[in-house]
């Protein structure tokens, strides 16, 4: 029994002195850490290493995702352009009647700049249906596809980047002026040292980087100016929409024909100062001349055909005419073009001269006309046709000399109401200015002309 007491004492005493060794340990190790990490984090070496090392998977994250995100902008913004570029296209096939496929993809050749093959099956076209915003709408979309040197790493396939653009033709406005010069050569010049207003458009399929150009003194008030190529000149003014590279504009009279002249044609002159009342009984007289160069004439209502000569009026002349159109043509223009005769209205002479406005009139609204078989140079001279106007001047009606070059001059303000000019090449000149208006609005809604322009 006394054995057995003493034994567990010990026992115990013995226990109880290996616990507190090992607790005396863990003490002695968890200060030790403490101890080291202190060292460490008062270390500023040490410090920074650590940070960087915890850093660096975000720093390497960021800037991968960087470079991806940049990579893959610049794709995206390329591919836009050569969906734009390539939709313009489109349209403009579509327009001149050309493939729109194999015109879109030529564009791409040009202007697909990412480097990457598009993905199978692009592009895509689509003509969606028009509206009352805009006509001929073409839309093209692009896709590539091309594996992020990043990103690659955490995805399973490489991302698609697409690009859609639509393009069609809008209305730009209402033009009066329509130049159907279509080589390098300048189509609408607008010069002199008078105020030039027209209340209209002027457009000219002249592809010259000057197309169209406003020099001289004068400022010029016409809106918009368009252009098949560039638009040059300082003296527009300030409210003119100028619309370079634009789509060719359709000759507004091409379906409307000269009359073949027959039986006997006899000149009409008047050379006095004398006044002189010409009639037109039937309503269509063949003339093979009219040459006034002075007094008062006053003529009837009608159609005068003008067979192989010419419409010359001089600057002591006062020439007056409603409801009057005058043919410019030839009986033997398809074998000698050169036959068709000239408009010389010189030194400002006093014209006041109509359109006919009777919708039965195949010459209705048309003051002037010049047969299209006209030709258009001289040796290498452009063949020009002039009308001069005073200050009480006044015309109304189109001007049309589809091949030859006209020259429109005032010489103090010449007044026009709802003219139309439509001419290889028109020119306005003059010291006292121009001045045009329709308050009632161009027959027919006018030349109406289109640009094409993004829309989606």
């Amino acid at each position: 029994m006394v054995s057995t007491s003493l034994t567990r004492p010990v026992h115990g005493l013995l226990t109880l002195s290996a616990l507190d060794q090992r607790q005396t340990r863990q003490v002695t190790g968890l200060a030790m850490i403490k101890q080291a990490f202190k060292r460490l984090w008062n270390d500023k070496r040490g410090n920074a290493l650590l940070i960087a090392g915890a850093a660096m998977p975000l720093m390497i994250g960021s800037a991968g995702l960087a470079s991806d995100t940049i990579q893959w902008t610049l794709w995206k913004r390329q591919l836009q352009r050569a969906a734009d570029s390539a939709a313009i296209a489109g349209v403009y096939a579509t327009v001149q009647s050309q493939g729109v496929n194999s015109a879109v993809a030529k564009d791409l050749q040009t202007n697909n700049k990412t480097g990457i093959a598009l993905n199978s099956g692009y592009p895509q076209i689509a003509y969606p249906p028009a509206t009352s915003a805009y006509t001929n709408p073409v839309r093209v979309t692009l896709a590539i596809q091309k594996t992020l040197s990043f990103s690659a790493m955490f995805m399973t396939a490489p991302p698609v980047i697409k690009a859609t653009a639509t393009a069609a033709t809008i209305e730009t406005g209402n033009y009066c002026v329509v130049s159907l010069e279509n080589t390098d050569e300048t189509g609408i010049t607008a010069t002199g040292n008078g105020n030039i207003t027209l209340g209209c458009g002027m457009i000219t399929n002249s592809i010259s980087l000057d197309a169209a150009i406003a020099t001289g003194s004068a400022t010029v008030v016409a809106s918009p100016v368009a252009a098949v190529g560039g638009i040059g000149g300082d003296q527009w003014s300030g409210s003119t929409e100028l619309l370079p590279f634009t789509i060719a504009q359709e000759d507004p009279f091409k379906d409307v024909y000269p009359p073949t002249p027959t039986g006997t044609c006899s000149a009409l002159t008047h050379n006095d100062s004398s006044a002189r009342h010409i009639a037109n009984p039937t309503g269509t007289l063949c003339v093979s001349d009219i040459d006034f160069s002075k007094g008062t004439i006053t003529m009837d209502p009608g159609t005068y055909v003008i067979d192989g000569g010419d419409l010359d009026v001089g600057s002591q002349a006062n020439v007056s005419c409603t409801g009057c159109t005058f043919v410019l043509t030839s009986r033997t223009a398809a074998t000698d073009p050169s036959s068709i005769g000239q408009v010389t209205m010189n030194g400002g002479p006093d014209l006041n001269l109509t359109a006919p406005t009777a919708s039965g009139n195949p010459f209705k609204d048309i003051l002037i006309y010049q047969d299209r078989r006209a030709p258009a140079m001289q040796g290498a001279q452009v063949i020009s046709n002039k009308i001069n106007g005073s200050a009480t001047s006044t015309l109304s009606g189109a001007i049309y000399f589809p091949s030859q070059a006209l020259d429109l001059n005032g010489t103090a303000k010449l007044t026009i109401t709802c003219g139309q000019f439509v001419a290889r090449q028109v020119t306005f000149s003059g010291n006292g200015g121009i001045e045009n208006s329709c308050p009632g609005g161009y027959p027919g809604g006018g030349v109406k002309g289109r640009h094409v322009r993004l829309v989606a």
